[in-house]
């Protein structure tokens, strides 16, 4: 087989997702557990990896901003800084995703990682998920029931004179300024938790995905994107989502039933997909390794149900708010998108109200 550009891009997002899928699996790096520790327990550890991944990524945004390595800018899948500010989408979408995630037990980047290890439970997640997910990207589900209300409550920036919504624009900073300042800020906070500088995992934990999610924008944005992109324009078919991107987990959940659909058709074949496909073959990996594979079901109907549930909401919510916590909490916050911000903390609150609602019930059932 040749190995052309699009195979290495391919190839390298296969890699990117091992690494991703390994290092969470021993580090126990998870969103959902993150919240779950902080409202739980007052445990910031997990929270602190989260938000060093999230500086991690602001910096390396930075840096390729002001050296020139990797153009980032509006041309990006998903479209991070368009001028489009659908407040009401990132709101609505990170509430459902934040819900749907604690009712499912963890975000698309955990599910995956269960997979490997062995958990049914998750691997229904992923069907359901991703069923859903395929039906607001490529069915007239999203365009029926929410395109109506997204476009009615949208607010076009380049009335009041922006052309992103990047926070920078909008504070009249250059992007090496805010980012550098932002993320230097984050690195300052997560260090001043005692619970996180006592946590070598949640340290190495939240460094590698905040260098995973710069990898990504990396090949997708530097010299080799570049030449992906130029490939893809000459190609005779086109391959799906050529564009500048890093990791994200709930489109690509929806990308994959579409491929599934015509697996003979390997444009179809995208660097979310592969990018999944390396977090399971990672987690695994780790998980034979260290004798951690286990078989792991539904514990009653209610199990059973609340994780469907959760599913068709991380599908949708995930869809509509144009990413996960991932997707939209590392990825697009790093491009320092105020959707993503608006979208990150919507799935904090979603999850947080939905897990002080579920302990609620469990003290008035007793």
């Amino acid at each position: 087989m040749e190995i052309t550009i699009h195979t290495q891009v391919l190839s390298s997002a296969v890699g990117i997702g091992f690494v991703v899928g390994a290092v969470s699996s021993k580090t126990n790096f998870c969103t959902l557990g993150a919240v779950s520790d902080w409202v739980n327990m007052g445990d910031a550890a997990r929270m602190c990896a989260w938000l060093l991944a999230i500086a991690v990524a602001i910096i390396g945004v930075t840096i390729f901003d002001v050296s020139g390595l990797a153009a980032i800018g509006t041309n990006t899948f998903p479209s991070y800084q368009t001028a489009s500010f659908a407040w009401l989408r990132y709101l609505l979408g990170g509430l459902m995703f934040g819900v749907g995630m604690t009712l499912a037990s963890g975000c698309g980047n955990k599910t995956l990682i269960r997979i490997g290890s062995g958990n049914l439970k998750s691997l229904l997640v992923l069907i359901v998920a991703s069923l859903s997910a395929y039906a607001m990207l490529w069915t007239d589900f999203y365009g029926v029931v929410f395109n109506p209300w997204v476009a009615a409550t949208s607010l076009d920036l380049t009335q009041h004179g922006f052309q992103s919504q990047s926070l920078a624009e909008l504070l009249g900073l250059s992007r090496a300024v805010t980012g550098g300042l932002l993320g230097m800020a984050l690195v300052v906070l997560v260090f001043a938790a005692k619970d996180f500088r006592q946590s070598k995992d949640a340290m190495f934990g939240g460094l590698i995905m905040g260098l995973a999610v710069t990898a990504g924008w990396y090949v997708t944005g530097g010299t080799m994107g570049v030449q992906w992109k130029e490939f893809a324009d000459f190609a005779e078919m086109r391959p799906l989502r050529v564009d500048t991107q890093s990791l994200t987990f709930v489109s690509p959940m929806g990308d994959l039933v579409h491929y599934l659909i015509s697996p003979r058709d390997v444009s179809l074949l995208n660097f979310g997909i592969m990018t999944m496909l390396g977090v399971v073959l990672g987690a695994f990996s780790y998980s034979a390794w260290n004798r951690q594979l286990r078989w792991e079901s539904f514990a009653s109907v209610k199990d059973f149900a609340n994780h469907v549930i959760g599913a068709v909401l991380m599908g949708i919510g995930g869809v509509l708010a144009m990413g996960c916590t991932i997707g939209q909490g590392v990825t697009g916050v790093s491009t320092l998108a105020i959707g993503s911000i608006l979208a990150l903390l919507s799935m904090i609150a979603g999850a947080f109200g939905t897990m002080k609602y579920l302990y609620w019930r469990i003290l008035h059932e007793a």
